[in-house]
């Protein structure tokens, strides 16, 4: 007898955005799966519903062996509910590594749809939603961030970052010096809940807000992506060298043009000293 796996979307900050099918496999599961028992509990009395189920801890530092214990419940017939702290598991949450091993054991997997912070970020931030991507959480060290970002500056598709509070100021400045200070960008925090806010402008004023005021919550920062007109690689190399032409230096031409133009500043730097050495 096969059970299956059950990835439960729960609110990211409203309780009634709950679906009923989410208080359904709250109340007639086998084991439920939680990143925080205690948070799952505290969703269960703002539902009022009462859980009968086994409830286990699930989260990042306990996945992989989690995961194969709880697909192996499932291959004997138990329905196991997955659920983060808010929003879609497997979605910068845990749940992944279930699925993945579910899918490999053969064992069932389906999904309860509900509240996404990315998701309802990019719908509010007024940014092109025909194609986007969704980046999660970058690397908390700014050597390692600027890498990541400077990774991303030729997408062309909208982007979607999850940020702490205390580190947006930094993080957009960052984007700011990697993309241009013009790239239009969202930030969206406390979504859902009394006090949400949207604020819209180019990453350079993003970040000067967010460094003066402060802003508290969950934050999702959206930025728009390279647009497709930028120009080539080999007509910002042409205009580098005669900016170096005229007595500046090339790294600091380099890495102007490149923020403006929204290419990344190592690819460009190499394309210069390529056609230097040409000469």
């Amino acid at each position: 007898m096969t059970g299956r796996i059950v990835l439960a979307a729960t609110p990211i900050g409203n309780v009634g955005d709950a679906s009923d099918r989410l208080r359904e496999a709250l109340t007639t599961a086998d084991v439920i799966a939680a990143e925080d028992t205690r948070r799952l509990r505290d969703l269960a009395g703002r539902l009022g519903i009462r859980i009968q189920a086994e409830t286990v801890a699930h989260h990042d530092h306990n996945e992989g062996a989690s995961a194969s214990a709880l697909v192996e419940r499932a291959a004997g017939g138990a329905t196991i509910v997955v659920v983060s702290d808010a929003g879609m598991p497997a979605v910068s949450d845990p749940g992944f590594r279930v699925v993945e091993a579910a899918a490999a054991a053969g064992v069932d997997v389906t999904v309860l749809p509900g509240p996404s912070a990315a998701l309802t970020a990019l719908a509010l931030s007024g940014l092109p939603t025909d194609r986007f991507a969704f980046e999660g959480f970058l690397p908390r060290k700014p050597g390692e961030r600027a890498s990541r970002l400077d990774s991303l500056a030729t997408e062309e598709r909208t982007l979607i970052f999850f940020e702490a509070p205390h580190r947006l100021a930094a993080t957009l400045a960052a984007m700011a010096e990697a993309w241009g200070d013009d790239r239009r960008a969202a930030v969206s925090r406390e979504l859902t809940k009394t006090y949400e806010e949207t604020r819209r402008g180019p990453l350079a004023g993003l970040a000067a807000w967010a460094a003066e005021k402060e802003p508290r919550g969950e934050i999702v920062i959206t930025v728009a992506g390279r647009p497709a007109e930028a120009l080539g690689v080999p007509a910002l190399v042409e205009e580098v060298l005669a900016r170096v032409a005229t007595g500046e230096r090339a790294k600091a031409a380099v890495a102007d043009v490149a923020a403006t133009a929204g290419v990344p500043s190592r690819e460009l730097y190499a394309a210069v000293l390529a056609a230097r050495a040409a000469e």
